[in-house]
């Protein structure tokens, strides 16, 4: 199983990884992007079974990733990693085709609360 996970922060994207390998995920391959556009090309190359993106990212952000993904006719799991969690943000993402957002801070228990369901 592959992991994407996207964020402009390589120390978020490091603690992103740890997380996931805390909550039981050490197993599966991860792959990084650094922005939107980067989350792109690397989902046509490596097709990843889940993306975790952040929303706040130069370049193209991860709501435009993700619309973009979206319009292309791909709907592979994807999850917002971010560090605001407010209700609108969270309709946002639900409705452009987003399966959870976490907030940060986040813990393992939360990533596995939000990943099983999606993972199996």
């Amino acid at each position: 199983m592959k992991i994407l996970v996207v964020d402009d922060s390589r120390v978020m994207r490091q603690i992103v990884v740890r997380t996931l390998r805390q909550a039981g995920y050490g197993h599966c391959d991860v792959i990084e992007a650094t922005d939107g556009r980067d989350g792109i090309s690397k989902v046509h190359s490596e097709q990843p079974d889940l993306v975790l993106s952040d929303w706040n990212m130069p370049e193209m952000s991860g709501i435009d990733f993700l619309s973009a993904l979206r319009a292309s006719g791909d709907d592979r799991p994807f999850g917002f990693v971010t560090s605001e969690g407010s209700e609108p943000m969270r309709e946002t993402a639900a409705r452009a085709g987003a399966a959870f957002l976490i907030a940060k801070p986040f813990t393992p228990d939360t990533f596995r609360d939000h990943l099983d369901p999606v993972l199996g």
